[in-house]
């Protein structure tokens, strides 16, 4: 049986149980264990989507156990293996594990893709993915991502297609963003029960005293037996696009013309183009102020507060990016352009989330969006 039409089969009759409901507390972490039943929405709602994560991981976990159309499920989360040597930059490694557990993929340092699951066929040993949501909103963005998270696996293991499945809380099926995403080769969604009805499988005091163990199931792989089947150079393929992209721009060409066809795979989402000097950065604040949670910013706060400020370019879009290095903290500031004029600032960015190459900076987009803040530029 084809590996997506039985995961759908699987999980058309699945009824989660207290015990799976429960072993899926495992993956979280304490805070987490806590805000899973807070009175503050937001929070618990975050927690809530983890856990709801780990119950579908836990879920095909179980369903693998008694079929043979699953050959490999990569280790994520509380089964992930410790200590977490796989979070250095191993250039020839550049499908790794998070120190939380989560599945990321990097290249030349830069955190280019997360993808909530991974596993290999039964029949045909193809790598395929899952992605996990909790919410209607923002599919747009999630079909971007599915795409090219495609496109990378793809060009990683060498397959022309790639299995995905998309797991959801929240009945999606009607979306037309989802149903365009379904028809497209090799992709399945599976809508289950609303994490509301779901966590009427716990109670507050049934998330205490779970150790996070790791599991013990022959279906299970470290990520590090799952690496790419051809070489992976980002870097390459990173400045080869930047340079093309800044000739052209230099040629006076119309950025609709930028996605013409080359030799090499559409990889990069983000290019870096390079740090600004001085009076590059005094020619962009010139009438305007940075505003930070009330705090204004002048061009004198800017120079002393921040070190650095990296220019970069979001594709296909082409819609220039801004990072502001703190001097006082391990993090970098992501300033975007208003769709109004002038710019805002999006995000943060730790060393949590991300490693510093060569003074770059460099995260998954997801974590840009787990850490937003209260910030912006004004004019």
């Amino acid at each position: 049986m084809n590996t997506l039409r039985w995961i759908k089969d699987s999980f058309r009759s699945c009824n989660p149980n207290k015990v799976i409901a429960r072993q899926a507390i495992r993956h979280l972490k304490k805070i987490e264990k806590k805000q899973l039943f807070s009175d503050d929405i937001s929070t618990m709602r975050a927690a809530e989507g983890r856990w709801y994560e780990s119950l579908m991981y836990e879920m095909l976990l179980e369903f693998s156990r008694r079929s043979n159309n699953i050959q490999h499920i990569v280790r994520k989360g509380a089964d992930a293996p410790l200590p977490f040597d796989s979070c250095k930059i191993w250039p020839e490694r550049p499908v790794f594990l998070q120190p939380g557990g989560d599945i990321n993929i990097r290249g030349n340092g830069q955190d280019i893709a997360e993808v909530d699951m991974l596993f290999v066929g039964g029949g045909d040993g193809k790598v395929g993915f899952a992605e996990v949501v909790t919410s209607g909103t923002e599919l747009k963005e999630l079909r971007e991502e599915v795409h090219y998270k495609k496109k990378l696996l793809g060009y990683l293991y060498g397959q022309i297609t790639v299995p995905f499945v998309l797991f959801s809380s929240v009945d999606i099926s009607r979306s037309s963003v989802v149903k365009r995403l379904m028809r497209e080769t090799e992709s399945v969604l599976i809508v289950t029960k609303s994490c509301e009805t779901l966590k009427h499988l716990l109670t507050s005091s049934a998330t205490r005293g779970i150790p996070r163990k790791p599991l013990k199931h022959a279906k299970l792989i470290d990520v590090a037996d799952l690496q790419p089947r051809r070489p992976f150079d980002y870097k390459q393929i990173h400045d080869y696009r930047r340079d093309r992209i800044l000739s052209e721009i230099n040629a006076g060409r119309p950025k609709e013309e930028f996605n013409e066809r080359d030799e090499l795979p559409p990889l990069a989402k983000k290019l870096l183009l390079g740090a600004l000097h001085e009076s590059g950065s005094q020619e962009i604040w010139k009438g305007k102020k940075l505003v930070i949670k009330g705090v204004p910013y002048d061009q004198e706060k800017i120079t002393k507060d921040f070190s650095k400020i990296i220019i970069a370019l979001d594709i296909p879009e082409f819609e220039p990016v801004i990072y502001l290095r703190s001097r006082n903290k391990k993090e970098y500031l992501k300033v975007v352009v208003r769709k109004s004029g002038g710019f805002r600032v999006e995000s943060k960015r730790t060393p949590q989330m991300t490693g510093f190459s060569s003074g770059w900076s460099h995260s998954s987009q997801r974590s840009e969006e787990r850490s937003a803040e209260n910030m912006q530029i004004n004019s």
